[in-house]
């Protein structure tokens, strides 16, 4: 991939807003708007190494999933490109989806897998980001817990801050609370909670907790809230999750009404969210939510507010190859 300045990288972020004719794939009916899926998973089970995750005895996950699959589902949605969330902690799996993007344009962007605290952090942070499609890094419950009080740890996520990334959060209710605590500390870290913070979702009113967390996180101005992990709430893991908006609209009214329409972002968690319900049930459930908040609403969830956490740059012409 062409070398570009990290300033040309993020001046065209701007740019990207206003290309949206191109977007759509010739002879398909374009979309309202562009549309990003900001979280995938893509691994391939065959290489000489193998895969970490997902195990072997998954009979639905493992297996090759790679962009060609993905873009066949997302194309009848208008969808242009897709973040990948790097789930194999071999540390080496983040530059095999950097390569892998060099030939797939759908890839706009990688949330790497690189843990805090532990040894040769920087150095390897340091190495990826000279990519600019390397927008952060994942943080998971576990690290959060033991490494928020050591100065070490949050040293390393301030150096997120000062390489200007994001970082997308995997926590759930009990865990929750820890990212109000790092965005105290570090206030202009820009940080993603992901698939609303695993909720469990029973179609009935909000978990008391799970939303006194959400608050508490939503006062920190550069926490936004990922809508995904929605089907996998039900716990449905044999693909009946249900259809129906009504059955989460609890959980998408609470996550709204914390959040607001400028820091709420669209992801599908493929291909794990293939265990409870396909991607168009997936990609519907909010599609119809946010279009009754009107067109301004829908672009800013579905695009504008991803451009603003994670800060990439469509690639020129995306959503192609």
């Amino acid at each position: 991939m062409k070398n570009i300045s990290r300033r040309d990288f993020l001046a065209a972020t701007t740019a990207g807003l206003a290309m949206a004719p191109w977007l759509n794939a010739p002879g398909e009916a374009a979309p309202a708007g562009p549309i990003l899926d900001t979280h995938t998973h893509f691994y391939d089970p065959t290489r000489p190494q193998g895969v970490p995750w997902p195990p072997r005895n998954d009979r639905v996950l493992y297996r090759r999933v790679l962009p060609g699959e993905f873009k066949q589902l997302a194309r009848a949605h208008g969808i242009c490109g897709t973040v990948v969330v790097e789930a194999s902690a071999w540390i080496e799996d983040n530059q095999w989806i950097l390569d892998l993007a060099e030939q797939e344009r759908w890839i706009t962007g990688l949330i790497g897998h690189l843990t805090p605290g532990s040894k040769g952090f920087l150095e390897q942070l340091r190495r990826f980001s000279k990519n600019p499609l390397f927008r952060g890094i994942r943080l998971w419950s576990d690290s959060l817990k033991s490494g928020v009080d050591q100065a070490h740890y949050m040293a390393d996520l301030k150096m997120l801050v000062d390489l200007d990334l994001a970082a997308d959060v995997l926590v759930d209710s009990s865990t929750l609370p820890l990212i109000a605590r790092v965005g105290q500390k570090l206030p202009e870290l820009r940080m993603i909670i992901d698939h609303v913070a695993n909720v469990r979702i029973d179609g009935r009113a909000a978990p008391a907790d799970w939303l006194a967390g959400m608050r508490a996180a939503a006062q920190c101005p550069q926490v936004y809230c990922k809508v995904s992990g929605l089907v996998e709430g039900s716990g449905k893991a044999d693909g009946t999750a249900p259809r129906e908006e009504s059955f989460y609209r609890p959980i998408l009214d609470a996550v709204y009404e914390v959040f607001g329409e400028d820091r709420v972002i669209y992801g599908s968690n493929w291909p794990v969210s293939e265990l409870f319900a396909d991607y168009a049930t997936v990609f519907n459930l909010v599609n119809g939510y946010f279009s009754a908040k009107g067109a301004g609403v829908h672009r800013k969830y579905f695009y504008q507010n991803a451009v603003k956490a994670y800060k990439f740059v469509q690639r020129n012409p995306p959503g192609q190859g």
